[in-house]
């Protein structure tokens, strides 16, 4: 360490440890977009494309081996690259000029075809897509994990009664179940669209200089193939299929839908996530205690305060999610880029987009813990269902008086009610009870049924069944 308590190392003071965002610190996701894992995307790219070329007939199988073979990360150096991309504003010029050594180091006359016809958008984008793939594909089985496990609570919970909360208060009876089958449609409808990209809206990019393939074009008729637009058709395939990509329509250096379309769903996830999150941070409240996390030695604990557990799960979630939406709408402006390529608008999607699909992962992963491990509490949610004396109910007794007085007076008879039973604190059982327009209308044991929550929870069991039922 240096005198001012700095690591003298250049490599320890730049390191993105995930300090500042221990939401994706060590996760699967952190580590499948961290500068390594997309250094060797783009050199994935450079050899899927030295395959397709070879497949083709307009690149030695040789060359196309030997470019494989340098294609590796580790025989790269990731930071000397990305100083030297402050001259070129990307990386991919100085990551090319290093695999062409390497390859001439090998095999001299292979090192004139790495990059062949192609253009650094090319390969960052391409390598973007795989590596959005590759990340999407831990997301998506994350979010399968909690769905299974909120699935698991819904049917346990399809009948147990929980006081529904609008505008923070107690309004009417609902289930947990019906909570937790809410909690599971947000990520099942989060996982299907990540799955719409990964399936069929991550594309190979392939343009060339200015998105018209020419470069490509030209060295294959130098090499000898004489149909130039079915040649572009066959290595834009070609290329896909070695990659997994999907295969665009049309190049998109300029036309940044496949970015777009990610970021949307990467914003949605995370707040279908938070969703979850901010519930359970609501319902560990010390004084609803309806729910806690699970527990883990020395989580939740408070530099100051002993006593304290805190909700971090939900909490490093919700984080996430307050963050990836403002992320998507940077990325969502980048689709304002002029020309065939952009002097800044590319270049503002790459971390942007990296930091989206690691807080995303993040959160999926932190989420897993914490659907699997969510601690329910139901007679602590029956207790909590007693503080406002049946009020709970009151919308089911003026339904059932209204035939009876009409809808305004039995409105205003429970009105009146209620507001004596907020200021006295007696039950509104009670009160309705001494009232002789409501005892005259309602015995004894009708209105005791009434003024029991677990009887009114409408159509809450069936709806569980149903959203269990659907995929």
């Amino acid at each position: 360490m240096s005198r001012a308590g700095r690591p003298d190392d250049e490599r320890g003071i730049l390191a993105d440890t995930g300090l500042l965002s221990p939401v994706r610190a060590g996760t699967p996701a952190e580590a499948a977009v961290c500068d390594r894992a997309w250094l060797q995307a783009m050199l994935d790219a450079e050899a899927a494309l030295a395959r397709a070329q070879a497949g083709l007939g307009t690149l030695p199988q040789a060359a196309a081996d030997a470019i494989g073979r340098a294609a590796r990360a580790g025989r790269l150096d990731a930071r000397a690259l990305a100083l030297a991309s402050r001259e070129t504003a990307n990386p991919v010029v100085a990551l090319v000029g290093a695999v062409t050594r390497l390859v001439a180091e090998e095999d001299p006359a292979a090192a004139e075809y790495v990059h062949r016809g192609s253009t650094s958008q090319d390969i960052l984008d391409t390598g973007t897509m795989l590596v959005a793939a590759r990340t999407l594909g831990i997301v998506r089985a994350d979010l399968a994990r909690t769905a299974r496990a909120l699935a698991v609570l819904a049917e346990r919970h399809r009948d147990t009664v929980i006081a529904g909360r609008t505008l923070a208060l107690h309004a009417v009876p609902t289930t947990f179940g019906l909570k937790a089958a809410g909690w599971r449609r947000l990520v099942l409808d989060a996982e299907q669209r990540l799955g719409r990209i990964a399936e069929g809206g991550l594309p190979v990019s392939l343009g060339g200089a200015a998105g018209t393939l020419a470069g490509y074009l030209e060295y294959a008729r130098v090499d000898g193939d004489t149909g130039p637009g079915s040649y572009a058709d066959r290595l834009v395939s070609a290329f896909a299929a070695e990659t997994g990509l999907a295969r665009p329509t049309l190049p998109w250096h300029a036309l940044r839908t496949p970015v777009a379309d990610l970021a949307a769903a990467l914003a949605f996830t995370a707040g279908a996530l938070g969703k979850f999150a901010i519930d359970v941070q609501s319902l560990t409240r010390t004084e609803v205690g309806e729910v806690a996390e699970p527990a883990a030695a020395g989580r939740g604990g408070s530099s100051a305060m002993p006593h304290k557990r805190n909700p971090v799960l939900a909490t490093l979630i919700r984080s996430a999610a307050l963050q990836v939406p403002v992320l998507a709408t940077g990325l969502t402006q980048c689709l304002l880029s002029e020309d065939e390529r952009s002097a800044g608008a590319w270049h503002a999607e790459w971390q942007l987009l990296r930091e989206a699909l690691r807080l995303t992962g993040g959160a999926a992963h932190t989420a897993v813990e914490l659907a699997e491990g969510l601690e329910v509490r139901p007679e602590r949610m029956r207790t909590n269902l007693a503080l406002t004396g049946s009020q709970v109910v009151s919308e089911r007794i003026a339904a059932v008086l209204a035939p009876r007085i009409g809808r305004a007076a039995a409105r205003r008879l429970l009105t009146d009610a209620s507001t004596e039973a907020d200021r006295t604190g007696r039950p509104l059982g009670d009160i309705l009870a001494g009232l002789p327009e409501a005892a005259a209308l309602l015995g004894t044991g009708e209105l005791a049924r009434l003024c029991d929550p677990a009887g009114y929870t409408g159509a809450a069991g069936p709806l569980v069944d149903r959203a269990l039922s659907q995929p």
